[in-house]
């Protein structure tokens, strides 16, 4: 899968204010339902959240292969099969927090996470969150279109809220954006503050799967000093620069600290029949 990211649009993005409420009913003990009254509602901070919604017209007219918008591509193929992998593992073991990133800079770990996080979100009555944690070169953002300024190193150290600094990109996928560089990113992922705030979140929006989206893991330490807080970890590998030895450092400093759940090979060239 070749990596292309949609060039950023002038326009100004749909902004969709938080429902002030929703068709609903509660039972006899109080329960939110919803519907037919079959599906119980997980009352929290997730429809409180602004939704944002990007241009899809700039990725149509970029030719990217976005999950969303490019559903024949082959990788948006290769990205559905990786998110019917993932989610199984994740449920047998009862885990939800996943870091995606490579060894080195430019192999595409912004480009896998953005595209996963897009073909999870698609899973009905799902919910996912996609965290860009890459304070060295953050690239979310401008992979998605989005062309605002956020600054995740004030919503780690409590400085903004939860609020103020996330969104939702539909009803099934909420963003914690960076655009700013941090030279300290590495003691801010290491200050216990940074993980308390991630584990607010968290209980604050009950989402079934949470990338962390981190720079390259052998040339910063903010992916090692982060691993103690996900479960897992998924590799992005570029066929055409990453070697048997930086997959080899990756996996020294991922065990012990975290679960080593496999290496996404990206720019790889498919097999012929």
């Amino acid at each position: 899968m070749n990596m292309s990211y949609p060039p950023a649009t002038s326009q100004k993005h749909e902004l969709v204010p938080a429902p002030t409420g929703a068709t609903a009913s509660r039972d006899a003990g109080g329960e939110l339902l919803f519907g037919n009254g079959r599906v119980t509602a997980r009352t929290d901070a997730w429809g409180a959240l602004r939704l944002i919604l990007p241009d899809v017209r700039q990725h149509l007219l970029s030719g990217a292969p976005l999950v969303d918008y490019n559903r024949e591509h082959p990788a948006s193929k290769a990205f559905d099969l990786l998110r019917t992998r993932l989610m199984q593992t994740l449920r047998q073991q009862g885990w939800s927090r996943v870091a995606v990133v490579a060894p080195t800079s430019g192999s595409g770990a912004t480009f896998t996470a953005v595209n996963l996080a897009q073909s999870l979100a698609r899973v009905p009555g799902s919910r996912s969150v996609l965290v860009d944690l890459d304070q060295r070169a953050p690239g979310v953002a401008k992979a998605l279109g989005l062309r605002d300024t956020w600054k995740i190193s004030d919503f780690l150290c409590g400085r903004i809220g939860m609020e103020q600094h996330m969104f939702r990109a539909s009803d099934s996928l909420a963003l914690a954006l960076n655009t700013e560089a941090n030279p300290d990113a590495s003691e801010q992922l290491h200050d216990q503050v940074s993980a308390a705030v991630l584990e607010d979140m968290e209980e604050a929006l009950l989402p079934d799967v949470v990338l962390y989206d981190l720079p390259a893991m052998l040339e910063y330490d903010d992916a090692a000093a982060f691993l103690p807080n996900v479960d897992g970890v998924l590799l992005v590998a570029d066929a055409t620069r990453t070697t048997r030895r930086h997959i080899e450092k990756c996996e020294s400093i991922i065990e012990g600290q975290s679960n080593f759940l496999g290496v996404i090979l990206n720019r790889g060239r498919a097999a012929a029949d």
